[in-house]
């Protein structure tokens, strides 16, 4: 069974969201048969690469809500994510573009590194004091390294604006055929869609009632051919 996770890094639900997830999958009995894909979605796809500013300022801008109140909303993220194990720092995060870093994870996924990658992204983003977003390069460069990728290839990845920028488009666009408005939001075998970050207990049912609806394989009518098992192949006698 596939779950693709469309997620951006500058999202705290999908930080959390994953966690949850995790913890339902780690219990799920047939988890080993479970492939996790992490998609690209972007907050602020409009952003340019240099804009970057306060988390606070951000929402008191976005969404015309108060200091306090946006600081609130911050609080209450932290508290969230420490009730999950997350480390989550409530004051000084900054925000900015993140297709740089959906661009990095893709080359990630080819390496068999994409889940290392996104949770040390969010590890950074969230709970470190150094941001992802105003040291340019050769912080994600570093990041990547930690995540086990090859420093040149890395490099030369966020050197050329144009590698996997179509995937992270593709997945963009896929998102929105899908009915994503926001992110996190979890698909489990192109059947059953989650959005936010829900409880444990809910990916442990979408889970369960996803693995028990998979179709069977049926069988075409035909008649006796010869095919290789694990006895070997059968050789025709003359």
């Amino acid at each position: 069974m596939r779950v693709e996770i469309w997620s951006d890094i500058a999202c705290p639900w999908c930080y959390v969201g994953k966690a949850r997830f995790e913890k339902a999958l780690a219990a799920f009995p047939h988890r080993d048969d479970v492939e996790v894909v992490h998609r690209s979605f972007e907050l602020d796809p409009g952003r340019a690469k240099g804009d970057v500013q306060p988390v606070i300022t951000m929402l008191t801008r976005k969404y015309g809500m108060s200091e306090a109140q946006a600081q609130a909303g911050e609080d209450n993220l932290g508290a969230q994510a420490a009730a999950e194990g997350l480390d989550y720092r409530t004051r000084d995060r900054d925000h900015g573009n993140t297709f740089d870093m959906h661009r990095l994870l893709h080359f990630a996924k080819e390496q068999g590194r994409q889940d290392e990658l996104i949770q040390i992204l969010y590890r950074a983003n969230f709970a470190e004091e150094r941001s992802v977003f105003t040291e340019g390069d050769e912080r994600l460069v570093e990041l990547a390294v930690e995540a086990g990728l090859d420093t040149g290839a890395a490099r030369a990845v966020l050197a050329d604006p144009s590698r996997y920028a179509d995937e992270v488009r593709a997945d963009e666009r896929e998102a929105a055929e899908l009915g994503a408005t926001g992110v996190p939001f979890f698909v489990l075998d192109r059947t059953y869609g989650v959005s936010g970050a829900q409880p444990a207990a809910v990916f442990t049912q979408a889970l369960t009632q996803a693995w028990g609806e998979r179709s069977p394989l049926k069988p075409v009518e035909q008649t006796g051919a010869d095919a290789c098992g694990p006895d070997g192949c059968a050789v025709p006698r003359q």
